[in-house]
């Protein structure tokens, strides 16, 4: 079969389309004929060693959506021949070996399956950990990409009131997905006060004494919770708007702990996000679309630009 590898660390150019051995369910595990491939930053991340040593050559993909064609003992909720999307390794090939999965939808193509898993487990994830509740305001730093417009939907099927903040050219996106938006760049932090203020209809000022620290002078809360999915440099600005850093999660930013902002990168409950984005599609709350599309042999392309962001929902593979 045809498998993306690397066997070393570094840039796209690294990614080498090679002829590999097909891989076989084990236990506990079904493979698929893949149809499509997520692209997520986790497969760039890893390509350049973020995340530590690997085994060389090293596997791409942790998401994909296709055919099963092989069944692993144990195994009894699906059979050959069902359609399905899921989480697995090495998804960047024509065969993959998944762990977690659920049966497609209806009316998903494959390349709109093969977006969900990991951007769905991720929103998921995050609004458990950061603690939002229905009624309650939450802001989304990069709000457009594809763990942004799961969250924002998920938020508003949960009566969270969402302001997220996008490029210009993504505004109409985010306000048909259910948030109030506004732009990033200088003086969005006043933008979103001056939002929340609105939605809220609170006077958000050292009067109201919501959040707001006397002693210390700071300027009150404005959201009660923050994600931070772009890495933008704006942590400091998160943890002021809600009051604290508790109340702020990221994805993006790798680094040491800042201000005391939680780090979320470990998936969770796999099985149980994707029986939930599998709800929520059949339901019509939730729908992620496809910005672009590569053919497996421009891996190296679609990593490129998931780099380089502005994403309007997902990037996929197809095989």
């Amino acid at each position: 079969m045809k498998k993306v590898t690397f066997a070393e660390f570094g840039g796209p150019d690294v990614l080498r389309l090679v002829d590999a051995a097909e891989p076989h369910a084990g236990p506990g595990q079904v493979r698929i004929a893949v149809r499509a491939a997520g692209v997520n930053p986790a497969d760039w991340r890893a390509r350049e060693g973020q995340f530590g040593p690997v085994t060389f050559p090293a596997e791409v993909g942790l998401d994909a959506a296709g055919v099963i064609d092989e069944v692993g003992a144990g195994v009894e909720d699906v059979e050959a021949g069902d359609r399905v999307f899921g989480f697995g390794t090495g998804t960047y090939a024509e065969f993959a070996v998944l762990t977690a999965w659920a049966r497609m939808p209806e009316g998903l193509t494959f390349g709109e399956a093969a977006g969900y898993p990991s951007v769905v487990e991720t929103a998921l994830r995050i609004l458990r950990q950061v603690g939002v509740r229905s009624g309650e305001t939450l802001l989304v730093s990069g709000a457009a990409g594809g763990v942004g417009s799961a969250v924002l939907q998920i938020a508003r099927d949960r009566g969270i009131a969402v302001i997220g903040t996008a490029s210009a050219a993504n505004q109409d996106y985010l306000r048909s997905l259910g948030a109030v938006p506004t732009t990033y760049g200088e003086g969005w932090a006043e933008r979103v006060r001056h939002l929340a203020t609105a939605a809220s209809g609170r006077r958000l000022d050292a009067g109201s004494g919501r959040g707001f620290d006397a002693a210390s002078g700071r300027r009150p809360v404005a959201v009660d919770a923050a994600l931070d999915l772009a890495g933008a440099g704006v942590l400091r600005e998160l943890v002021e708007l809600t009051g604290d850093p508790h109340k702020v999660i990221s994805i993006a930013d790798m680094g040491p702990p800042e201000l005391g902002v939680r780090f979320s990168g470990e998936a969770e409950n796999k099985p149980e996000a994707l029986a939930e984005a599998a709800r929520l599609i059949a339901q019509g709350k939730l729908r992620i679309p496809v910005d672009k599309s590569y053919p497996l042999a421009d891996a190296a392309t679609a990593q490129i630009d998931s780099r380089a962001g502005h994403t309007r929902g997902r990037r996929v593979l197809l095989v």
